[in-house]
Parts: structure tokens; C-alpha cells; sequence
């Protein structure tokens, strides 16, 4: 018996033993990118319908609570919130979501592209149904000086 001589198994190499842990590292940074990801992409998700708003120098309505938005494609098409709906379907259907609250915050949002009248239809439509708060939305206009 030599002394400090390890036997390898005749074929020179140490052995190997595979670790048993798991190495969390990757996980944890595919997890922080896809939440980057989603931080980024969830404003875009909330933009609804779109339509081409005109634009006014009418300051911003800074509101607590969130109202109804009915918007008016530029097809005339009628919207509640993100769903289409049809037009005589629109006041039961303000008139169940709000409870009848005749104080409850309407937006109208009106293409630019479409006829006033139509507009002024929907917004009297509303009007007629009891619902006093029914605003016009607009974008702000732009400062044509500025690039």
C-alpha cells in the first residue's frame, strides 16, 4: 500500500459528481424580463375604440372616479365602453349599469371624421334618458410651433 495515492480507476480522471441544486438564476431573469415586458404593454392594452378625436385647447377633466365612455366610430358604429352595441340597446343598458342615476359621468367620444348630427343623435339619446353629467371628449390640441 502506497500512502497519498488515490486510486482513480486506472484512467487518470477524478470522478464527477453532478450537483443537485437548482440554479434559479435563469429563472429569475426571464421572470424580471417578462415583467418589464408586461409593465410596458398593459398601457397600450387600455385604449378601447379607436377613434380620431378632434382636438381643442379646453383644459383636462382630472376625475377620481372612472365614468362611461360611448364612443362613435368613424363608421357611425356606436360603442359602450369597448363593446359595440346597438342603438336601441344603449339607454337600458346605461340605465342598468348605472342604476338609474341620473348623476352618473357620461363621455361621449365622436370621430372627427363622422357627421356632427350622429353625435348629437347619441348625445340626445342619453340626454333623453334621464342622465344629466353627459360630456363631449376631445384630444388637447397641439402646439403647431412645437416639431
Amino acid at each position: 500500500m502506497a500512502g497519498g495515492i488515490i486510486n482513480n480507476g486506472g484512467n487518470g480522471r477524478a470522478r464527477y459528481k453532478p450537483m443537485s441544486e437548482i440554479n434559479v438564476t435563469p429563472m429569475v431573469d426571464v421572470m424580471l424580463v417578462l415583467l418589464v415586458i408586461f409593465m410596458v404593454a398593459a398601457p397600450l392594452l387600455t385604449v378601447g375604440v379607436p377613434v380620431d378625436l378632434p382636438q381643442t385647447k379646453a383644459p383636462a377633466i382630472n376625475e377620481q372616479k372612472e365614468p362611461l365612455v360611448i364612443t362613435v366610430n368613424a363608421e357611425g358604429k356606436l360603442f359602450l365602453q369597448n363593446s359595440e352595441i346597438a342603438d336601441d340597446q344603449l339607454v337600458p343598458r346605461l340605465q342598468a349599469i348605472t342604476k338609474d342615476n341620473p348623476d352618473a359621468d357620461i363621455y361621449v367620444r365622436g370621430d372627427r371624421a363622422i357627421n356632427y348630427g350622429r353625435v348629437m343623435e347619441v348625445m340626445g339619446m342619453v340626454s333623453a334618458a334621464g342622465f344629466n353629467k353627459v360630456s363631449l371628449v376631445t384630444e388637447q390640441a397641439r402646439d403647431k410651433t412645437k416639431p
